[in-house]
């Protein structure tokens, strides 16, 4: 069977910086698909984080680059296997630059905090219990 893929792309300010801060978050960079003007991210076998910077970027789209410290242009969600990695993820982003955001939302079956990036995209993580999910 075919697995969809997701690459998702991103402005940001520092190219290295970004690049930095996610492998301190424990992801990959795939150096074929990385140059000076953007870095790719592994975040899971279907799951890639383009980072480009603002002008690389501007050459995919006619629309205006937003400043995503200022207003919200997606909002990223991955899962995390356990509550405890939730917060081990959300420690390491803020050990790498990153800021936590305050909201934990905290529904017994679903655990989930998010934090915002150095160029302010905002990352949720999310566990929420096997069991619930079966129904």
């Amino acid at each position: 069977m075919y697995q969809q893929m997701i690459f998702v792309n991103l402005a940001v300010n520092d190219v290295a910086a970004s690049e930095k801060f996610f492998t301190e978050l424990g992801y990959s960079i795939n150096s074929q698909f990385s140059s000076p003007d953007n870095t790719c991210v592994v975040i899971s076998d279907t799951i890639i984080a383009m980072l480009l910077n603002k002008q690389r970027y501007s050459d995919f789209t006619k629309k205006e680059i937003v400043d995503s410290t200022k207003s919200s242009e997606v909002l990223l969600c991955l899962s995390a296997e356990s509550r405890e990695k939730v917060d081990e993820m959300i420690n390491k982003a803020v050990a790498a630059g990153g800021t936590a955001n305050d909201d934990v939302q905290d529904q017994g079956f679903m655990y989930g905090r998010s934090f915002d990036d150095l160029d302010g995209h905002s990352w949720e993580i999310v566990w929420m219990d096997p069991a619930a999910v079966q129904g």
